[in-house]
């Protein structure tokens, strides 16, 4: 397994663990992401990925992410609160930083079961993976796409990259594939490896 991605996380409230077939049990993820989990319609409204309908597929989706990982082209994480917080342990949701080496460009993406919205998780675990794709990785940008009308994200995204020195480039039409087959708009954030630096005091 290659180690260019980390494969433990920490935050002041969460614990991030590398997603892999051998670390996440595909019944275990199945019962948050099949048909008929509780408020997966509403989790996965304005991201790319359906309700799975069956444990193989999310054996599948397993299977991928530790092949994205082996190969060195990203990394996925279950995401877990620490103790202390409510629901200590559980899974809360995955993240993912995807890289495109050519452009020394990380994407991220994460979801949250409905229970863990509106802790300001996804900015906190925003932050550490910043660390990972400058300091780390030593990559040049960062980008976060949202889809258009998710307003809640497009606000907790738009904090988080501006507090780390980046902004918001703008609406990009057509740009986003669903799995079935349907188009989304997404508005594109970035935030560079200079603007980082200056924005975490890093570069003096």
């Amino acid at each position: 397994m290659s180690d260019l991605f980390p494969e433990r996380v920490e935050t002041e409230r969460l614990v991030l663990e590398a997603a892999t077939t051998e670390t996440v049990d595909p019944l275990d993820l199945y019962e948050h992401v099949r048909e008929g989990a509780p408020h997966v319609d509403e989790v996965t409204e304005y991201v790319t990925w359906d309700p799975h309908e069956t444990p193989r597929e999310t054996a599948e989706f397993l299977e991928l992410v530790t092949d994205e990982r082996e190969n060195d082209e990203g990394a996925t994480y279950v995401v877990r609160p620490k103790p202390g917080e409510d629901g200590a342990g559980e899974l809360a949701g995955l993240s993912g930083i995807s890289v495109d080496w050519d452009r020394k460009t990380a994407t991220f993406g994460v979801w949250f079961r409905k229970r863990f919205w509106g802790r300001g998780y996804s900015g906190e675990r925003a932050a550490a993976l910043m660390g990972v794709a400058f300091d780390r990785l030593d990559l040049d940008a960062v980008v976060v796409c949202v889809h258009a009308g998710n307003e809640k994200s497009r606000t907790a995204v738009s904090r988080y990259v501006e507090a780390h020195g980046g902004h918001h480039e703008g609406l990009l039409r057509n740009f986003e594939v669903n799995q079935d087959g349907s188009v989304a708009d997404v508005h594109r954030f970035t935030v560079t490896a200079a603007e980082y630096r200056a924005a975490t005091d890093d570069g003096e």
